[in-house]
């Protein structure tokens, strides 16, 4: 196998991108395998997804694959979402407060998902995170851009940079200076 230690090329972020768009519009059309894929974030019942990660190519022996993917696959089952979203971890975090990136509780959610050193703590984080955001952020995730995220988080140079855009985008000072969103 060989690593790779380039960053994301239009072809892997496409990759991601049609997984959001297949996992949504399969999780439209079957409840049994919306069901399966909830699933999919429990160690326990992991297994249940690995039919449709398989599917897709993801290579089920490596974690640093394999978790993002059944991670992702399972807070778009949850969430029932009809589409990709366009809002990034970091603003989702702090929109679930009234005091948005002032609140101390944001700040304390935000500190512990960038305290997180590899991918299965990410995404053991990030589960949780989830649920709040469905229940009180009041936004859609762009899971392909999280997805891509996690995908690269293994890679050292890689991670400092995921970790200071999910700081910049909750803190509201987007480093490709468009519009925050």
């Amino acid at each position: 196998m060989s690593i790779v230690t380039e960053p994301p090329t239009p072809q892997t972020r496409s990759k991601s991108l049609a997984f959001v768009d297949y996992i949504i519009s399969r999780c439209q059309a079957d409840n049994g395998l919306r069901a399966a894929l909830k699933r999919a974030d429990n160690p326990a019942t992991e297994y249940q997804s690995w039919e449709v990660l398989a599917g897709f190519k993801i290579n089920l022996e490596y974690e640093n694959q394999r978790l993002p993917y059944a991670t992702v696959a399972a807070a778009i089952a949850r969430s029932k979402v009809e589409k990709n979203g366009a809002a990034k971890i970091g603003q989702a975090i702090a929109r679930c407060y009234e005091d948005g990136n002032a609140s101390d509780q944001a700040k304390a959610k935000l500190r512990r998902l960038l305290a997180c050193d590899s991918v299965p703590e990410a995404c053991r984080i990030l589960r949780p995170l989830f649920s709040l955001i469905e229940a009180k952020g009041g936004v859609s995730l762009n899971y392909a851009q999280l997805l891509d995220d996690l995908l690269w988080f293994s890679h050292d140079d890689s991670q400092l940079r995921i970790k200071a855009r999910w700081a910049q985008d909750f803190y509201g000072k987007s480093t490709a200076g468009g519009k925050d969103e």
